[in-house]
């Protein structure tokens, strides 16, 4: 209960007086109509403070956002203004870059509420799984991993804009983010090959499992343009089909591009590579103790050398693709893929009758020997085990 109004100074001061002679503290706590929590806290307060201790002290916060001078204010309002997506956090760290001293990030949230220019964050539950050509790598370093994909477009004057897109999946930096002619796969291949002539090439690319990154129909889903990914030496990471969240780092990236280009329906490449600019070298990430991505990232020590003429492989017989995808072995054509046509496999007689078809690092299938056949190595065991090949393997 609380003290009366009446003479409260008062009431206190007698108390604890009284409280320093007491036998029982808790009934003399219930003669006055006080809680011994209560009775406790002036108690403590006197023998800290004297009498001067009894005054109600001020329940109003140390620091609070009404504190701020309305300069202060005013710059936390512009900031946010100019970058209307970025949350009090990010606000912050960019005051503090600019002027120094600022204040606590509860003091920045508040400010934003008050002007109304927060909106609470919808979450999602991320699931995690490797698909097809992926070992469920996640980088831990700058060119470990690259993720691509195209933007979903958005009309503009001239008809519609659809921008590749490719990122470094640790640093976040935005290699690209371009307008594009079209999607077909030699188009994709030279701005790829302008961006490994300036960054170096990357341990791995994650895509997903659409046109002109793969092809659901072709051995191990690769499309021209992926297979020269492998035989440059780049590793393949892909989502499963459908399943946007295998690469949500890159779809939450192209979330920001909606809202902050697609909403203004910009559409000219200039626009986009302002943007990639403010977001590589002003935009604070969480993820990197709110340095920006273009303070993490550096080129890779893996240099572009240019498409290779034909691929080695030391200890292997050469044999290349035909036009129509097909392999000559034994006066018999051997279909693998059409998008390995022009390229060079490695053929490795690893015993018995079987031989192994490699493609760079990238193991394609089996030759058969008995009967002439080529076994794919991304068919599923149980088409395996009807073909015979598990079987005479073990055996």
């Amino acid at each position: 209960m609380p003290w009366k109004k009446s003479e409260a100074m008062e009431q206190r001061e007698e108390f604890v007086l009284r409280a320093l002679r007491t036998e029982n503290f808790r009934a003399l706590c219930q003669e006055y109509g006080i809680s011994a929590k209560t009775g406790s806290k002036w108690q403590e307060r006197f023998l800290r403070l004297g009498l001067g201790g009894m005054e109600e002290e001020s329940r109003r916060p140390h620091s609070h956002a009404e504190q701020l001078g309305e300069a202060e204010v005013c710059a936390i309002i512009r900031l946010k203004m100019a970058h209307p997506r970025w949350g009090p956090r990010k606000i912050r760290e960019l005051y503090l870059r600019q002027h120094g001293a600022v204040a606590s990030e509860s003091s920045f949230k508040r400010v934003l509420e008050r002007a109304g220019l927060t909106e609470k964050r919808r979450r999602r539950r991320v699931v995690v799984e490797g698909g097809r050509l992926s070992s469920g790598r996640r980088a831990q370093a700058v060119n470990e991993v690259w993720t691509v994909d195209f933007k979903g477009w958005w009309k503009v004057k001239e008809g519609r804009c659809e921008p590749l897109s490719v990122r470094d999946e640790y640093s976040r930096y935005v290699l690209e983010l371009r307008k594009l002619e079209d999607g077909r796969s030699q188009t994709v291949q030279r701005s790829f090959e302008r961006l490994f002539e300036r960054h170096g090439l990357p341990e791995a690319i994650r895509s997903d499992n659409g046109s002109p990154f793969a092809s659901v129909q072709t051995l191990h889903g690769l499309s021209r343009l992926s297979a020269w990914w492998v035989a440059l030496g780049i590793d393949l990471e892909r989502g499963r089909a459908g399943c946007p969240q295998d690469n949500a780092a890159h779809e939450r990236f192209h979330r920001d591009v909606s809202i902050e280009l697609e909403g203004l329906g910009e559409e000219t490449q200039e626009g986009l590579d302002l943007w990639r600019q403010e977001f590589n070298y002003q935009r604070p990430h969480e993820a990197l103790q709110m340095r920006c991505p273009g303070e993490v990232d550096q080129n890779s020590t893996r240099s572009f050398e240019g498409t290779p003429q034909e691929l080695i492989y030391p200890g292997m017989a050469a044999r290349q693709v035909d036009k129509n995808g097909s392999l000559s072995w034994q006066d018999q054509k051997l279909f693998l893929s059409r998008s390995l046509a022009g390229w060079t496999v490695g053929l490795k007689n690893s015993g018995g009758q079987f031989i192994e078809v490699w493609f760079a690092r990238l193991l394609l299938g089996h030759i058969d020997q008995n009967n002439l056949s080529f076994l794919r190595a991304d068919i599923p065991q149980k088409a395996a085990r009807e073909q015979g090949f598990l079987a005479a393997e073990a055996a």
